[in-house]
């Protein structure tokens, strides 16, 4: 019988002789069979006039993702019309325009591009925020003699950041969730802002440790909103592990700079600097509002209840945890030992300052897959380490182990992060302050706990260091539990 082609509103037909009306019965109109000379045929269909569309595989459904002739990604199914774009097809055809890539049954899903705006925010707020855990220690005695307190009353200004600092975590993140890290972002740098006021304009000791319950508010909360502001533009492990260097990083600057920027400006430099810090952060972060930044997906739930989390929350109080209350003993129990107070203070720098790098280091390692046998072995040499210090050894092992104890405790840092990050996505800044108040905790109870040791009980410190070693060892117990990081991307 004739057959009818061409573009619409076309009269002419081309007849078929019987072999060709043989060999095309049953076919659809326009399929190869059917006999119609190829240089009648508009080039933009002749490519796909040529040859049949065939099925992708086995288990191949009837609608698929294809992307058309216009480059554009539509749902090729017989309901959806073509783009506006596609070209025009004969009528009655059934024809769908020529499609040119099909996605595989694997394919992975669209990663969100990455902000640099919102990376560079999420590090300069981290570091701004965590320099006030340090700032007061630098200048300890010039506070003590300005408040007119002793120098364990000036103590009481970081233990009151870290009470605030270790409970705002938690409903920042869900916060953060619900609203996005930008707002809780400012929010933090706010509390800084007004506890640093407070400090700069009032002399009272009441004063200065109400402030510090308010500065802790924004450091707990600007910890979580940096991390999270750092995912959200696309920034994989090694960006989040350098978010930890930094944070390391600007707490050991404290150290270095507010000494002679107090002999320069007088016993306030820790919170003027703190000030200046803070507003440098906050250009950034209102820089970072332009980014387009993935949000949290899924049906949120209560990530409180989430046992998957629990194992990663171990481990990070046994290797972060650990670590930092290490590093408040570690210059006493090696001077107790008969060290030098400059090796001492040497041991006790590297036991910290390391996770600069080894954080880093750390997120580079999720990326190679290998996350659960580091921590696993991170979690061995803590607790050979320590109990290495608590033996009392020349100063020169003491180092190594010093050294060896703060890598290790750095190397798995990032990948708790990601791996709770990749449970939750429905709420990931949550599982963000879950995993890290875990650890806070363990540093506010842990730390005063071992420094009764020195006193207490025999052996200078030497009990508390070996109980540090022993709670690394038992944790290898959640290690069995513990869930991939699975991360892929840099």
């Amino acid at each position: 019988m004739p057959c009818w082609h061409g573009p619409r509103g076309s009269s002419r037909l081309h007849g078929t002789s019987s072999g060709s009306r043989a060999s095309s019965a049953g076919s659809p109109p326009g399929s190869p069979s059917t006999a119609i000379p190829r240089r009648q045929l508009p080039s933009r269909r002749r490519a796909s006039a040529s040859r049949p569309t065939r099925p992708s595989g086995r288990g191949s459904r009837p609608t698929s993702s294809r992307t058309c002739s216009s480059g554009r990604a539509s749902t090729c199914s017989g309901r959806t019309p073509p783009p506006p774009d596609a070209p025009t097809v004969g009528a009655g055809s059934g024809r769908m325009p020529p499609v040119t890539a099909t996605p595989g049954r694997g394919a992975s899903p669209a990663v969100p591009r990455r902000s640099l705006t919102a990376v560079v925010a999420g590090l300069v707020l981290g570091g701004a925020l965590t320099w006030n855990v340090a700032n007061t220690g630098a200048a300890a005695d010039e506070l003590g003699e300005a408040y007119g307190v002793s120098l364990g009353a000036v103590g009481l200004l970081t233990t009151a950041l870290f009470v605030t600092h270790l409970l705002s975590q938690l409903p920042a993140g869900v916060v953060a969730d619900r609203f996005g890290a930008r707002r809780v972002a400012l929010a933090a740098i706010a509390f800084v802002v007004v506890g640093d006021t407070i400090l700069l304009l009032t002399d009272g000791f009441g004063a200065a440790t109400a402030a510090r319950l308010i500065i802790g508010i924004g450091s707990g909360s600007g910890f979580v909103a940096g991390l999270d502001l750092i995912r959200a533009g696309g920034g994989g492990p090694v960006a989040q592990g350098l978010f930890g260097g930094a944070t390391t990083a600007s707490a050991g600057l404290a150290l270095v700079i507010v000494p002679p920027l107090e002999e320069a400006i007088g016993w306030r430099a820790p919170y003027w600097a703190s000030l200046a810090y803070v507003l440098l952060a906050a250009i950034a972060v209102i820089a970072a509002f332009g980014a387009s930044l993935s949000r949290a997906h899924g049906r949120r739930g209560g990530v409180l209840a989430d046992g998957r989390l629990v194992p990663l929350c171990i481990l990070h109080a046994a290797t972060f945890g650990l670590n930092v209350i290490a590093g408040n003993w570690v210059v006493t129990l090696l001077e107790r030992q008969g060290a030098s107070a400059a090796a001492a203070g040497l041991a006790g720098g590297l036991i910290l300052l390391v996770g600069v790098v080894s954080r880093p280091v750390g997120g580079w390692i999720v990326t190679r897959h290998v996350h659960r046998p580091v921590t696993f072995w991170s979690l061995a040499v803590v607790g050979v380490s320590a109990g290495v210090l608590a033996a009392g050894p020349p100063t020169a092992v003491a180092a190594l182990a010093a050294l060896a104890f703060g890598i290790a405790a750095g190397l798995p840092w990032t990948g708790f992060y990601v791996a709770a990050q990749r449970l939750r996505p429905d709420g990931p800044a949550a599982a963000i302050a879950f995993v890290n108040v875990a650890a806070s905790f363990a540093i506010l109870a842990g730390t005063p706990l071992v420094g009764l040791t020195f006193d207490a009980l025999p052996g200078d410190g030497a009990i508390g260091f070996a109980a540090i070693g022993a709670a690394a060892l038992l944790a290898l117990a959640a290690w069995r539990r513990m869930p991939a990081a699975g991360e892929t991307s840099a």
